[in-house]
């Protein structure tokens, strides 16, 4: 694949409308089946959020119906307002459930999950970002079911080496943080307290931490970035030690937020697959318009590398290792 080396076009993108009917490859069922019915009622009862409902994820019927979820600690009110997300933004004014923990921990070893993602929205007005309950949330799930591989979708902690430290050594077996666009991009898609490079450093500073931590980012394609600019980004979440990168459509949740420049093909997300994996040589890659950061794919996939490596500990396992064909991405 020919990366493009054209000029980056205008930053502001918060101007521009553009009306382009979404694509039929966009459209999804509406959830059904007992497994979901049941983990929203139980969310519901236990006041758990999950990301999937709060990020207006459209995978959550196929996902919640396999028994995936992605839970949402420390409130649904998130301290920064960046331009592409969801979920309400405000102030908390330090409030946490501390029963969380112990709440998400049971329901966990209730539905039997072998594989578990965890993020949280951003805690600016917590001293320490809210590292410390997000990793007794971590803790309390695998003391309640210690076979299960958890994964954690983690804030930058504005870059508080210490708050990090306590995410990862709480033991979540893979650790990310999302870069969400390019570098140029980064502002105004992102809050003006995130930021490309703290986004870097802080995947770095999680390999330096322990470098058998699989470490994985995001980026969502359709708003206005170029070829090389992605390729770009890429390469830097490679240099900074990125094992696993997940590409996916940006769909625009309401009008306040940021529009869709474009809605880049299924046969473009394939392209950029190979790059990642081929080319780049990330361990895995799921890019499709549907993929999101915490996507069924991708945890079936680690899922089979981490039952490997627990099996024979001392023997390398890389990508060919693990049998791929039954993943699909949407």
């Amino acid at each position: 694949m020919s990366v493009l080396n054209q000029p980056a076009p205008e930053t502001n993108i918060s101007e521009k409308r553009v009306r382009t009917q979404k694509p039929d490859w966009l459209k999804i069922r509406p959830p059904v089946g007992e497994q979901y019915a049941w983990l929203k009622k139980k969310s519901k009862t236990l006041a758990l959020a999950t990301v999937c409902e709060e990020a207006q994820c459209p995978n959550i019927g196929e996902c919640w119906s396999s028994g995936t979820a992605t839970f949402m600690v420390m409130g649904e009110v998130c301290t920064r307002g960046c331009k592409f997300c969801a979920v309400s933004t405000g102030n908390p004014n330090g409030w946490l459930d501390t029963e969380e923990p112990q709440k998400l921990a049971d329901t966990v070893k209730q539905a039997g999950w072998e594989y578990i993602v965890i993020t949280s929205v951003d805690r600016d007005d917590l001293p320490d970002g809210g590292a410390d309950h997000f990793a007794q949330c971590i803790e309390a799930v695998k003391t309640a079911s210690p076979n299960i591989i958890v994964e954690v979708l983690i804030p930058d902690f504005k870059g508080d080496p210490d708050a990090l430290a306590r995410v990862v050594n709480a033991d979540a077996e893979v650790v990310a943080q999302n870069i969400e666009t390019v570098r140029r991009l980064t502002h105004p898609v992102r809050d003006p307290r995130a930021g490309y490079d703290q986004t870097m450093s802080v995947l770095k500073r999680i390999k330096t931490l322990d470098p058998t931590r699989y470490t994985k980012s995001s980026i969502m394609l359709g708003l206005g970035e170029t070829d090389k600019e992605v390729y770009d980004c890429m390469q830097d979440l490679r240099e900074s030690g990125v094992d696993i990168l997940t590409l996916g459509q940006y769909l625009q949740p309401s009008r306040k937020h940021l529009p869709v420049q474009e809605y880049v093909t299924p046969e473009k997300f394939q392209e950029w697959q190979h790059v990642a994996e081929h080319d780049l040589g990330f361990l895995y890659c799921a890019s499709g318009p549907l993929v999101r950061s915490s996507y069924r794919a991708g945890e079936f996939f680690m899922k089979g590398i981490i039952e490997k490596q627990r099996k024979n500990p001392h023997e390398d396992i890389n990508r060919q290792d693990i049998n791929k064909e039954t993943i699909h991405v949407g």
